[in-house]
C-alpha cells in the first residue's frame, strides 16, 4: 500500500510512457532507473509464465482426459484424526510444459495484434471473472444446504476456530502436502507465494503511453482496484476459513470451484480466463517497459528493442515471450513465485524511494496535486519492501540485489550520459549550497587546503580554433589532484564583442566540456568574451568561483612564441596576468615543455628537483608531493636545492631545511648550492670567465635586445618615459643566467624541475621581464615556474 500511495502521489505531477521505469529513472537517475526497470521487466515477463501455468493446471484438473502424460500421484496418511491413506493426483510436469508453451504462443500472437485488439478482448476475460466471484460467494453462503462433502461444513464458527491457528506443512514439488516433502511452508514462504496476487497495480502504469489522460486514469483506476481487491481478499480469507476443514483447504486445489453454485465448471472457466487475462496483461506491459528503456538510448545493447512513437514493440514482445516460455518449461508455480516477488518488491521499493527523495528535496519543479502525503510514509514503505524481501528469502533477495547492482555497474560504464534532472542531482545541488554556506568566506586552514587550479587553455593563440585546449594540459591538471580529489576550472577567452560572439562562446564551451570528459578530468569549463586577454583574465580572477571554492592556482603554458612578430602583445599580457594573480592572491604555475609532459601511462625515472628560492607558503613542496603521488612520477625521488650566497652558513641552512621537511613528513634530499651575489660578481673581475661561453653569448644577446627595445620604446609616441638602467638589467640577467647554469649542472636529467618564478620588476617593461624569464628557462626541457601564496598551504600539524 505505501508503494501504491507513493505511486499515485507522483502520478499527480507528470508521467510519460515507461511505467515505473520512467518514474524511478527521472527521480533516481538513469543508472538506478534502468537497473530496477530491467528487473521489473523480468518480473513481469516471469509473472506471465506464472499465470499461464495456473491456467493450464486448472484446465488439466477440470478435464483430466486432456492429459497427454501419466498423472503424478501423492499418498496422504496424516491429515485426519483417523489414520487413513488417500491418493491425490496432479498434472504431469510435461503436460504443464507442452500446454504452457502452446498458450504462450497464442497469447504472443494476440499481443502482436496491438493494444486495440487487447482492449477488445479484455471484456471477455473480465466478465466471466466477476461472474465467477459472485457465484463463489453464493456457493459459500449456501454450502450448508448442499451435500458437497463431509469436509465442507458450510459457514460455521467452530470450523473457523479450528482453522485459526497455524500448522505449516511440508509439500512435494507439486504443492501437495506430504510428510517427507522437500518444501517447508512457513509464514515468510507463504507471503512470497501470495504476493504476486497483489502485483496487478502496475498493469495500467506499464501501458501509460497508451492512455489518454495518464495523470487522471492511473491514480483513480489503481486506487479503486486496490481498494476493491483488498476487501475481496479479506472477505475471502474469512469465508473460506469458516466453510471447510483444514484438510480440505490443503488438499483441494480447486476448492473455489467445488463450493461454487450451481456447477464447478463455471468457476473453472472463470479461473482459466482470469489467469489468461493476467498473463495477457503481463505480456502486454513488459514489452512496452523494455521498449521505453531502449528508447531512452542509454544502453546501446538495447537499441534492437527501440520502438517509434505510436508503434508496437514487436521485437520486445518476441523477447518477452521467449523469457515467458523458458519459465513455463520450469513448470512449477512454487519455484517461480518467489522470484517474481523479489523483482516486484524491488520495483515498489524504488517507487517509494523516488517519492521519498522528491518530497524531501521539495524542488521548485515538484508540484504534486495530491497534498495528503509526507516523505516519512514513502521511506517507511521502502524499508518495509526491503524487510519483506529478506523475510521471504534472503537468498533470492541477495540474488536480485546483486543482479540490480551488476546492471547499475554496467550502465554506469557502458551507458550514455543522460541528464534527466533526477533527484540525486537536486540533492547534490542542495548539499553543495549547504556546504558553501558552512565554509563561509574565511580562509581555509592549511590542513584542509586543496588545489583548485584555473587552467588557462588558450592564452597565446597557439592552438587552432577547433582545438579547445592543449592535449597535455589536462594531464598536468590531473597531476594536481590527490587520489582524484579536487576540481579544475578550464577557462578560455575569446577576444571580441559579446553580442557578436555569444554563440561562438557557447559552442566553444561545449567543445571544451567534451575535451574535459574525454581526458577524464574532474573539472568544469568556462568560456568568456572580452576585448583582450588581459581584461578577460582580470574579470576571471575577480569573479570566478563562490566563497572558498574559488580557484587558487592559475596554470598556463609558457609562451615560447613570444618573440614572433605576430605575438607582440604576449609580453604585456603575460606580465599583466602575473601581476593580477599577485593582487588577487592567486598562486601561479607556468609550464614549459608541455608537449613533453607525460600521461598516466608514461613512467618517469630520475628526480623531481625543487629550486626553492623565495617563500611561497610551501606550494612548491606540496606540488612535488602531488606529482610523486601520480603513477607516472611514483618512481622519482625529490631533491630540494637551496640557493645560498657564499657568505652564508651552508650546513646550518641544510640542517634547518631538513628539520623543516621532517616536521612536514616529506621525504626529500636537501642540497645547498652557493651562488655569488650581484655585488660580489661586480667586484670579481674573473667571474665572467667562469661562465661557459654559450651562456655569455646568450647573456650578451639578451642585453643587446633589451637595449634595442628600450630605444624603440623611447622613439615611439606611447612610451617616451621609459627608464633604461643598464646596471639593473645586468643584475637581473646575471641572476637568471647563473640560476639557469646551476639547474643545467645539477638537473639536466631530472624528470621535472620546479623553480620559483621571479616577480616582474616594477619599473621594467614587460619585454625586459620576458628576456629575464627566457634566459632562466633556456635549455631546460620540462620546467614548472611556481609563484606561491602569501600564506601557508602546508602545515606540520596533522
Amino acid at each position: 500500500m505505501p508503494a501504491k500511495y507513493s505511486w499515485d502521489y507522483i502520478l499527480y505531477t507528470l508521467f510519460m510512457g515507461g511505467g515505473p521505469y520512467y518514474l524511478i529513472g527521472r527521480a533516481l537517475g538513469p543508472e538506478v532507473g534502468i537497473s530496477i526497470g530491467l528487473c521489473f521487466f523480468l518480473g513481469n515477463a516471469i509473472a506471465g509464465s506464472l499465470y499461464i501455468l495456473g491456467a493450464v493446471e486448472t484446465f488439466l484438473d477440470a478435464i483430466p482426459g486432456a492429459r497427454i502424460f501419466k498423472e503424478s500421484a501423492t499418498l496422504i496418511d496424516d491429515l485426519s484424526p483417523s489414520p487413513q491413506i488417500e491418493v491425490l493426483s496432479s498434472p504431469n510436469l510435461h503436460d504443464l510444459q507442452v500446454y504452457g508453451v502452446l498458450v504462450t504462443v497464442v497469447l504472443c500472437l494476440v499481443v502482436f495484434g496491438g493494444v486495440k485488439i487487447i482492449n477488445r478482448v479484455a471484456p471477455a476475460f473480465l466478465v466471466p471473472v466477476l461472474l465467477s466471484v459472485f457465484l463463489i460467494f453464493i456457493g459459500i453462503l449456501s454450502a450448508s444446504h448442499r451435500n458437497l462433502s463431509s469436509e465442507i461444513t458450510g459457514l460455521r464458527l467452530s470450523t473457523f476456530k479450528r482453522n485459526w491457528g497455524s500448522e505449516y506443512q511440508h509439500t512435494n514439488r507439486d504443492g501437495i502436502p506430504a510428510p517427507d516433502g522437500i518444501i517447508y511452508w512457513n509464514m515468510e514462504a507463504l507471503l512470497g507465494l501470495f504476493f504476486p496476487a497483489v502485483t496487478g497495480i502496475m498493469a495500467g502504469s506499464n501501458r501509460s503511453a497508451s492512455l489518454k489522460d495518464t495523470q487522471r486514469s492511473i491514480p483513480i483506476g489503481t486506487l479503486a482496484a486496490i481498494g476493491s481487491t483488498t476487501i475481496l481478499y479479506l472477505v475471502s480469507v474469512f469465508m473460506f476459513g469458516a466453510v471447510a476443514t483444514r484438510k480440505e483447504l490443503l488438499t483441494n486445489r480447486l476448492l473455489t470451484a467445488t463450493v461454487a453454485w450451481p456447477d464447478p465448471a463455471v468457476v473453472q472457466i472463470g479461473v482459466i480466463l482470469s489467469t489468461l487475462g493476467a498473463a495477457l496483461q503481463s505480456l502486454t506491459g513488459a514489452p512496452r517497459l523494455l521498449a521505453a528503456i531502449a528508447n531512452d538510448d542509454i544502453l546501446p545493447v538495447l537499441n534492437y528493442f527501440k520502438t517509434p512513437d505510436g508503434g508496437e514493440p514487436h521485437q520486445a514482445t518476441l523477447f518477452t515471450s521467449l523469457i515467458c516460455a523458458a519459465c513455463v518449461i520450469i513448470g512449477s508455480l512454487d519455484v517461480i513465485s518467489p522470484v517474481i516477488t523479489m523483482f516486484f518488491l524491488l520495483c515498489y521499493g524504488g517507487v517509494n524511494l523516488s517519492c521519498f527523495l522528491l518530497d524531501l528535496l521539495d524542488a521548485p519543479s515538484w508540484r504534486p496535486r495530491w497534498k495528503f502525503h509526507h516523505w516519512s510514509f514513502s521511506l517507511a514503505g521502502a524499508l518495509l519492501c526491503l524487510v519483506i524481501m529478506f523475510l521471504i528469502s534472503w537468498t533470492f533477495t541477495i540474488t536480485s540485489l546483486v543482479l540490480a547492482s551488476l546492471i547499475y555497474y554496467y550502465v554506469s560504464i557502458r551507458g550514455k550520459a543522460g541528464d534527466w534532472g533526477d533527484g540525486f542531482k537536486s540533492a547534490y545541488f542542495q548539499l553543495a549550497l549547504r556546504s558553501l554556506r558552512s565554509l563561509g568566506g574565511n580562509q581555509v586552514h592549511p590542513k584542509n587546503w586543496y588545489p583548485i587550479p584555473l587552467i588557462f587553455c588558450k592564452p597565446w593563440g597557439i592552438l587552432p580554433p577547433d582545438v579547445p585546449c592543449h592535449p597535455k594540459l589536462a594531464d598536468f591538471a590531473n597531476c594536481m589532484r590527490k587520489k582524484g580529489r579536487g576540481m579544475s576550472i578550464f577557462v578560455s577567452i575569446l577576444e571580441g564583442n559579446y553580442r557578436d560572439k555569444a554563440e561562438e562562446a557557447r559552442q566553444a564551451s561545449r567543445l571544451l566540456t567534451k575535451y574535459i570528459d574525454y581526458k577524464n578530468c574532474e573539472g568544469v569549463s568556462e568560456v568568456i568574451i572580452a576585448k583582450n586577454i588581459s581584461q578577460g583574465f582580470r574579470g576571471i580572477v575577480q569573479t570566478m568561483g563562490l566563497a572558498n571554492l574559488k580557484p587558487n592556482i592559475v596554470c598556463m603554458r609558457y609562451p615560447e612564441i613570444w618573440r614572433e612578430g605576430s605575438a607582440n602583445n604576449i609580453p604585456d599580457s603575460f606580465v599583466s596576468i602575473i601581476n593580477d594573480c599577485a593582487i588577487a592572491n592567486k598562486a601561479v604555475v607556468i609550464v614549459k615543455g608541455l608537449d613533453e609532459w607525460p600521461n598516466e601511462y608514461q613512467k618517469q625515472y630520475g628526480t623531481i628537483d625543487l629550486y626553492w628560492i623565495v617563500r611561497d607558503g610551501g606550494l612548491m613542496l606540496l606540488l612535488s608531493q602531488l606529482l610523486r603521488a601520480r603513477d607516472s612520477f611514483e618512481n622519482c625521488k625529490i631533491q630540494v636545492f637551496c640557493i645560498a650566497e657564499e657568505d652564508m652558513e651552508a650546513e646550518e641552512l641544510k640542517a634547518d631545511v631538513k628539520k623543516f621537511l621532517y616536521d612536514l613528513r616529506m621525504q626529500a634530499e636537501v642540497i645547498v648550492v652557493t651562488m655569488k651575489s650581484w655585488e660580489a660578481h661586480r667586484q670579481d673581475s674573473e667571474a665572467e670567465m667562469a661562465v661557459r661561453e654559450d651562456a655569455m653569448d646568450a647573456f650578451s644577446k639578451s642585453r643587446k635586445r633589451i637595449a634595442a627595445h628600450a630605444e624603440y620604446l623611447r622613439s615611439s609616441n606611447v612610451h617616451k618615459n621609459v627608464q633604461y638602467n643598464e646596471q639593473q638589467v645586468d643584475k637581473f640577467l646575471y641572476t637568471t643566467l647563473k640560476l639557469n647554469n646551476i639547474i643545467l649542472r645539477y638537473s639536466r636529467m631530472a624528470a621535472v624541475v620546479l623553480v620559483s618564478l621571479p616577480p616582474p620588476p616594477p619599473q621594467h617593461p614587460s619585454y625586459f621581464y620576458m628576456e629575464y624569464v627566457d634566459l632562466l628557462v633556456d635549455g631546460i626541457p620540462r620546467l614548472l615556474m611556481v609563484r606561491g601564496y602569501t600564506r601557508d598551504v602546508i602545515t606540520i600539524f596533522t
